[in-house]
């Protein structure tokens, strides 16, 4: 018997008994090192939902993830006890959409940590073998849990196409942010401006390459000039992050969401937007981008370690919704360690 973190409703996460259901077809079984508390997972637990993604029964989230394989994976070289990555995406690999090279965009997608798919907030899953994702030896558990949402950055930069030393506007620094603006460094961007409401978040952001930082976007205005910023990326959870991405952008400039917003809707001026020209597009998961997440990490080109901010125990992670959901202060990226600290 296991046990496992369970959203059942809106502000309703319990740790209850988890039982490890049978293996299908060309799956093995994963130890759970570490799992990462997403923004994504933060959506499930405040709206009950994303879209049509919708809670109907507990469910078990987590979709950042890395664990120790418990049996020898021949057809990857990989023997038991090997720590790899997990790529939660399980594309259908046939639809129209697959076929040109984009499974994030799978209408027939089965996720990882989505409902009514259950994820990682447990000690043991099973994890189809074509999705496993070998990393370097020395790379920690925290490191192969932050490939994920790191992918989900460098999937965001390649839509933006920043251009050499072009100045951006960064809405939001939670992780995703933080991890978006070290990929626009590594790409070649310029002067990066982050606006966040919440003051550790902004100070991480400048250590880790943000040339200015501003609670509001009239913060940022005062500091680009009015004509605003070629590019803007919006990693924010708010309503407005699109409205603030339109008003941040100067004319003919692109803007690239990034953000799920509460409640699922945003609010825009369509007047700001349609006169500005802009080229808008929204970001949605990732495509093949592990092994550049990989190479980043390795290289210490993008730093993912000073952003885990708080660890838990699997007995502790609804304390550690509750208070991400409330923005405690300190707190950026928590990780959940099913099988305690060391994994054991």
């Amino acid at each position: 018997m296991m046990d496992a973190l369970f959203l059942h409703a809106a502000f309703d996460a319990r740790v209850a008994s988890f039982n490890l259901r049978e293996p299908r077809e060309g799956e093995t079984l994963i130890k759970v090192a570490a799992v990462g508390l997403c923004g994504s997972d933060l959506h499930y637990y405040k709206d009950g939902g994303i879209g049509a993604a919708q809670i109907v029964k507990p469910f078990v989230p987590g979709h950042e993830f890395a664990g120790w394989l418990e049996a020898d994976v021949p057809s990857l070289g990989l023997t038991r006890g090997t720590l790899v990555a997990v790529d939660p995406n399980k594309a259908c690999g046939q639809c129209e959409h697959c076929e040109a090279g984009f499974p994030n965009l799978c209408p027939r997608v089965e996720f990882i940590g989505a409902p009514p798919f259950d994820g990682a907030m447990t000690n043991r899953l099973w994890v189809i073998e074509s999705q496993i994702v070998p990393i370097p030896d020395g790379m920690t558990p925290l490191e192969g849990v932050m490939l994920e949402p790191l992918g989900v950055a460098i999937h965001a930069v390649d839509l933006a196409k920043p251009r050499l030393l072009e100045k951006v506007a960064l809405l939001g620094a939670g992780p995703i942010g933080l991890l978006i603006l070290q990929v626009l460094k590594v790409a070649g961007a310029g002067d990066v401006f982050v606006v966040d409401p919440l003051a550790h978040r902004r100070e991480m952001a400048l250590k880790l390459g943000a040339a200015g930082v501003g609670a509001t976007l009239d913060e940022f205005q005062s500091w680009a000039g009015k004509a605003g910023a070629p590019l803007v990326i919006e990693a924010t959870n708010s309503p407005m992050g699109m409205r603030d991405a339109v008003m941040a952008a100067k004319i003919g400039g692109r803007v690239v969401l990034v953000g799920i917003p509460d409640g699922d809707i945003y609010s825009l001026p369509a007047a700001e937007a349609r006169r500005r020209g802009l080229k808008i597009k929204f970001s949605r998961r990732m495509g093949h981008v592990y092994p550049r997440a990989i190479e980043l990490v390795s290289k210490a080109l993008v730093d993912v370690n000073s952003m885990v901010s708080h660890r838990f125990a699997l007995g502790d992670s609804p304390e550690a919704f509750r208070l991400h959901a409330q923005n405690a202060p300190g707190m950026i990226k928590s990780l959940i360690f099913p099988n305690g600290s060391n994994g054991q």
